[in-house]
């Protein structure tokens, strides 16, 4: 609670109004990686869907349709954190 907390963002360590650490990787880059962002999330969902479609269909009968169900919901989960880590961006990068 020094003089090293004065003027910084906590969270990242950059001075206020500082953004360009946040904005990549590299920092250089200000893009969201949209292609890789799309990419990632058919991966997640693929691998969702095949494991739950598997130990759905081995299980059968109410545990079958539980991970039914537990798939189901772990696909929107997936869907929503993508898209709002996408919006999150977008949001940061227009104020």
């Amino acid at each position: 609670m020094g003089d090293a907390d004065a003027g910084e963002d906590v969270d990242s360590g950059v001075p206020d109004g500082d953004d360009t650490a946040d904005a990549g990787a590299g920092g250089d880059d200000p893009s969201p990686r949209l292609g890789s962002r799309i990419l990632v999330t058919w991966i997640e969902l693929t691998v969702v869907g095949i494991t739950g479609g598997l130990v759905g269909g081995t299980l059968g009968g109410p545990p079958g349709f539980v991970v039914y169900l537990f798939t189901t919901l772990l696909t929107v989960a997936i869907l929503f954190y993508n898209v709002n880590d996408l919006i999150a961006w977008w949001v940061q990068a227009a104020a």
